[in-house]
Formats: structure tokens, C-alpha cells, sequence
């Protein structure tokens, strides 16, 4: 039984409980029709005595019978005795043995010669000394050409509902296993890495089938989310790290081959660790994109003073020769990331810093259930057709200013930790009048 399928193996339960049920059934109804046969006939005998003996009276002397009255009505034989027993009207139905003594109103099954009969007497009063004795007859039926044709009948529909039952079965097993072929076809397919895009895509229902079918979708989607992550992140990486990995190298070598003075050791060590930092902080800055990606890093959400956060990163970060000049609105309170906020307003800042004409401005205002920041400057601005580049990884709009610090990842991290609060971040800039970056979050996280 194990070697078949889980479908032809509910086919085949299916199919065997109709049989047993069906043949149940049929034996139910052999086993009671002796029984409701017989009832019927003692019912059908009380009833034609007792219609029979209001239509029967006497009068000067002499029994009168009603108009259309009947001796034999339904297989019913109606006689009329006298006290003493003798026949005064009807006729015995053949085979009926006489002298049967008379027992008044009780039905019961008397044996006569060619078969029994069902006998029913009533006595029916005219005085104190006078009377008759009503007596209804009927052969007892033939039980066993009954249960002939439940026979017949039993062994026409006992085959007929085992097909009907097996076919519906199998219908039945096919509709509903329909989808799980479906969703075997393309987790082989998911699984061989033919395509990672593949979706079962059942309709949406409350059933278990099309719960599981959408469990399997989102499950995909997950893994094709986190395989893309790992491809952006290994291409991302061989990429960085290529140009530093080979100055590390070309330092080691010169230092191998030229370097005599301590002097002269020390500034490769030099060069060699400011290139392992920038490696590190790349690193750190790809695991971390990566991360918000593939979901393993979470907003840890609370109750914050985003006011007060913007005073003091703005205090803590170094402009340089820059002018910070800041517009907060106190007491603005929301549900954030801490330390993903401090993170997305210091790469605005550093952005500012490093790519601004000399001031920098920092706004904080609620509007409405939004909380909105904005960080401006006075740099050269950013042309219109490179505005949607530099949400991108590693680009820099301006390379020769960006120095060894500037990977291209400020703007993409920040991008990423907007929508991880449900909030957007826009970008205002026109050549020779600056660039203003504005992040709106909802205050009430849902």
C-alpha cells in the first residue's frame, strides 16, 4: 500500500468505505423487510375490519349491510359468524382451516394448508344476548419474493455506487492534489536554481492547500531575496575590495624591496592601515545593507526624543570648515531605530560635509503624524540626471571629492532605513544652489 500514491491510496479508501457502507445498508433493509412486510399486512387487516364492521347491522331480526360494502376488499376476506359459530356471510379464502376459535381483537398469524394466514376478530354486539363475530382474513405475504428483488435490487446498485463512488473519489483526490503537484514542480524547480522567481501562485483561500500554497510562496520569495543578497553582496565586495587589497599588496612589496629607514617602514604601515580601516568600514557597511535586506537585522522600535537625537549628533559631528546651523523643533517624540537614526543623520551630515559649499542646515519639524528632517547645504548641487543615481550602490557623484572615505554606500544605507521605519527620503538640488535631503517617518509605528 505504501508504493502507491497518497491520491490512488484515498481513492481506494474512499471506494472501500462506499462498498461497506452500501452493502451495510442493503443488509439493513433485508434484515427489516420481513418485518415491515408483515406489519403492512396486519396493518392493512385492522384497517378493512374496522371499515367493514360500521357498515354491517341488524334489523327485524335479519344482518343488513351497508351500501357498497365488500366481502373481499384489498386481499382481505370479510366473514360474518354467529355466536355459535356459524358462517352467516363471506367466504373462507382457499385453504383457510375451519373451526379456528375466535379471539376478539387480536391479530395473529394462523397455519393453514397451502400456506399461513393473518387472522383479525371483532365481536359486534346488537344486544344483550345477541351478536356476530366480524372476521377479517389475508394471506400472509411471500416474504421471500421480497427479499428476491432486494436481492436484484442489491446487486444492481451495490457495483453502481462502488464505480460511482471510486470515480468521484478520484475526482475528488485529483482537484485537491492539483496543487500540491504544483507546488512540487516548482520547489524541483527552485531547488535545481533553474529559477529562483518561480511562484506556485495558487488563488487565495481559507483552505489548507491554498495556506500552504501561500506559505511556500512567501518562503520562495524569501530565499530568492536573500540568494539576490548574497550575489550583491559578493559582487558588491570583489568589487571594493579589489582597489585596496592591491595597494595593501603593492605596499608590502615596495616596503620589501626599498624600504631601509624606520621612516620609511612606519609610512607603509601607514598607508597599510588607513587601506585595512577602509577595508573594515566597507565590510561593516555591506554586512549591515545586507542585513536590512534579508530582514536579520530588525528596527528595534521604541519611544524616543528625536529632538534631542538631532541636537546631539549634530553637536558630535565634525564639519570641518563647514558652518552647522540648526532649526529643531523641541520635543518632537516618535517610534524609531535609535541607532539606525543617528546612522541615516550622519551619513546626511557627512554627505553635506563633503560635497557642501561651506554651511549646512538642519531642520526637524512635525507635520501632522509625520516627523520630517531635513539636511541642506550650499554645495554645487547635483544634476538632474544624476539624481536617481546616486541612490545606487557605490556611486559617487563627485569621486575626486569623496576622498578614501567615501564608498558610495551613505545614501543607499539611508534609503534602506527610511523604508524600515515606513517613511521615504527625497532629494532637492539644482546646479550652483545646493542639495537638500528630507526624510518623513510616521511618529506611530504601527
Amino acid at each position: 500500500m505504501k508504493r502507491f500514491s497518497v491520491k490512488l491510496r484515498l481513492t481506494l479508501w474512499i471506494t472501500l468505505l462506499m462498498f461497506l457502507l452500501t452493502a451495510l445498508v442493503l443488509v439493513c433493509m433485508v434484515a427489516v423487510s420481513r418485518d415491515v412486510v408483515t406489519e403492512n399486512a396486519y396493518d392493512q387487516l385492522i384497517s378493512v375490519v374496522q371499515s367493514n364492521i360500521s357498515g354491517i347491522s341488524k334489523e327485524n331480526g335479519s344482518l343488513t349491510f351497508a351500501e357498497g360494502f365488500s366481502f373481499t376488499q384489498n386481499g382481505v376476506y370479510t366473514t360474518v359468524y354467529s355466536d355459535a359459530g356459524a358462517l352467516l356471510a363471506g367466504q373462507l379464502p382457499l385453504g383457510f382451516p375451519e373451526g379456528v376459535a375466535f379471539e376478539n381483537g387480536i391479530s395473529r398469524p394462523v397455519e393453514g394448508e397451502n400456506g399461513d394466514f393473518y387472522v383479525l376478530d371483532l365481536h359486534l354486539p346488537f344486544s344483550w344476548e345477541d351478536g356476530v363475530w366480524v372476521r377479517g382474513i389475508i394471506a400472509a405475504p411471500d416474504v421471500a419474493d421480497v427479499l428476491d428483488d432486494l436481492t436484484g435490487i442489491a446487486l444492481l446498485l451495490l457495483p453502481l455506487m462502488v464505480v460511482v463512488s471510486g470515480v468521484g473519489a478520484y475526482l475528488i483526490a485529483r482537484s485537491t492534489f492539483r496543487p500540491i503537484d504544483r507546488i512540487i514542480s516548482a520547489a524541483e524547480t527552485i531547488g535545481e536554481g533553474r529559477d529562483l522567481s518561480r511562484r506556485i501562485g495558487l488563488p487565495p483561500g481559507r483552505d489548507e492547500i491554498s495556506r500552504l500554497g501561500q506559505a511556500f510562496d512567501g518562503m520562495f520569495a524569501r530565499l530568492e531575496t536573500s540568494f539576490e543578497a548574497e550575489k550583491q553582496f559578493t559582487s558588491d565586495a570583489s568589487h571594493e575590495l579589489r582597489t585596496p587589497t592591491a595597494v595593501i599588496l603593492a605596499q608590502c612589496e615596495d616596503a620589501r624591496r626599498h624600504a631601509e629607514t624606520p621612516e620609511q617602514y612606519a609610512q607603509a604601515v601607514e598607508v597599510i592601515e588607513r587601506q585595512a580601516r577602509r577595508m573594515s568600514g566597507l565590510i561593516a557597511q555591506l554586512l549591515q545593507m545586507t542585513r536590512l535586506e534579508q530582514g536579520t537585522q530588525r528596527a528595534a522600535f521604541e519611544r524616543a526624543d528625536l529632538s534631542a537625537l538631532t541636537e546631539v549628533i549634530c553637536e558630535e559631528t565634525p564639519t570641518a570648515d563647514a558652518v552647522l546651523q540648526t532649526d529643531i523643533q523641541p520635543d518632537i517624540e516618535a517610534d524609531f531605530d535609535v541607532t539606525l537614526v543617528s546612522r541615516l543623520l550622519q551619513n546626511l551630515l557627512n554627505n553635506a560635509v563633503r560635497y557642501g559649499g561651506g554651511h549646512i542646515w538642519v531642520t526637524l519639524r512635525r507635520d501632522g503624524a509625520d516627523a520630517v528632517l531635513s539636511v541642506r547645504d550650499d554645495g554645487a548641487g547635483i544634476p538632474a540626471d544624476l539624481q536617481d543615481k546616486i541612490w545606487q550602490r557605490f556611486y559617487q557623484a563627485d569621486a575626486s571629492r569623496s576622498g578614501e572615505n567615501g564608498a558610495g554606500l551613505g545614501l543607499p544605507m539611508v534609503r534602506q532605513i527610511a523604508a524600515l521605519h515606513g517613511g521615504t527620503v527625497s532629494l532637492t538640488s539644482a546646479l550652483g544652489k545646493g542639495s537638500c535631503f528630507t526624510f518623513r517617518f510616521p511618529t506611530e509605528q504601527a
